[in-house]
């Protein structure tokens, strides 16, 4: 047998990175808890309860051509995304959920020794891909009330509330390189919405802010994917998973600056996007009005958890622009309240980290899976 031991051709940045850990599968939750999965109320991965319109079911059962290679421009797609964001074509590129794009951006702006700036408590992937790719990661806390902190981020980068920026890419050579912002806008896992003022403060900054807006259809404010037009140092990721239900498809979709789009060409995989997303996606933007009357209803039943998770003695909710409410528990674990929902079929999902100690997120469900959520939350309150 040979000494020779291959572990030692991987890259070595990969021995501590931290495994990004994913919500279970709901096949597995329901033998493990044994529930039959009809009778489990699932409110812990912000998935739209309604699912796909019946239009897309519709359209996947008749689509003919799955044994051909998908379109690698997914020109059809990126026309009809064009009419609903109101961007031209040329700046979208469709992705296998927002995630490959997160990844994609990553690979092509960072080299070990650059870092990012990220902004927890936020969502995971950021810090997890900037890591996967050798790159550091610089976090700027959220305030309290899960407000970016603005001029936190400024101060990293030796900028005062009056400096002027320049192009010149920040040089010190002992210490990393910051490339990138990421923002998300509604933040998961707050719900917090991030104001027009301070986004265009962290724009002047010599860094590309890429703006996650997965969860923008469910806030009382405007997507900011026209923005890039304006701004070559903006891109604007958006997905089919939550709004439009479809999110075991995979697919989401990237607003781009005119500058990176042949980079993004020459460097993504041809056949990223599977037809059966393309085909998902297609008939959904057929039928948005469908689409916005189903958001609508999640976000008139998020108001309505809201309320009644405020009457609740030992939750603090905090108020939200997406699709699923974040509480702080007092007065008891959170890990404990999570196991007790679940041995009654009711999934939410629990954090114990900086900034959401002892907290759970509950996603919108149905006014059925939310009335079965209340009653429970109120047995265990004596």
């Amino acid at each position: 047998m040979t000494s020779f031991v291959p572990q030692s051709l991987l890259n070595l940045h990969l021995s501590g990175l931290e495994e990004y850990t994913p919500i279970q599968p709901f096949e597995v939750l329901s033998r493990r808890l044994g529930i039959p999965a009809s009778q489990i109320v699932k409110l812990d991965a912000n998935e739209n309860p309604y699912g796909p319109l019946p239009a897309v079911a519709e359209a996947l059962a008749e689509y003919p051509y799955y044994h051909i290679y998908p379109d690698p421009q997914q020109s059809e797609l990126r026309e009809a995304l064009s009419g609903f964001v109101g961007v031209p074509a040329e700046h979208i590129l469709p992705g296998q959920g927002a995630d490959e794009l997160l990844d994609y951006i990553c690979r092509l702006f960072l080299s070990p020794g650059d870092a990012i700036i990220n902004t927890p408590p936020t969502f995971g992937m950021y810090s997890f891909d900037a890591k996967l790719q050798g790159g550091q990661v610089i976090d700027v806390w959220r305030r309290e009330d899960y407000s970016v902190d603005v001029a936190g981020i400024e101060k990293i980068l030796g900028i005062g509330y009056s400096a002027r920026v320049t192009d010149a890419p920040i040089s010190n050579p002992q210490s990393p390189i910051p490339k990138i912002l990421f923002l998300t806008s509604p933040n998961n896992p707050s719900g917090t919405w991030l104001g027009d003022e301070d986004l265009r403060r962290l724009l002047a900054l010599p860094l590309v802010v890429v703006l996650d807006e997965a969860y923008v259809e469910f806030a009382n404010q405007p997507s900011r994917a026209d923005w890039v037009l304006a701004h070559d140092n903006l891109i604007v990721l958006r997905t089919f998973s939550k709004a439009a239900g479809i999110a075991g498809l995979r697919l989401g979709y990237g607003i781009f600056p005119a500058w990176l789009m042949p980079y993004l060409w020459k460097f993504k995989q041809p056949y990223n996007v599977n037809v059966a997303a393309s085909v998902a996606g297609l008939a959904s933007l057929r039928h948005t009005d469908q689409i916005i009357a189903v958001v609508e209803k999640l976000k008139s039943e998020r108001d309505r958890l809201y309320a009644a998770l405020s009457a609740i003695p030992y939750l603090r909710p905090h108020p939200s622009e997406a699709n699923f409410v974040l509480c702080r528990v007092e007065g008891r674990d959170a890990g404990e309240l999570k196991q007790a929902l679940e041995r009654q079929g009711i999934l939410v999902r629990y954090y114990n980290k900086p900034g959401l100690d002892n907290c759970i997120r509950i996603s919108v469900g149905r006014p059925e899976q939310t009335d079965r959520l209340l009653e429970a939350l109120g047995s265990l309150a004596s």
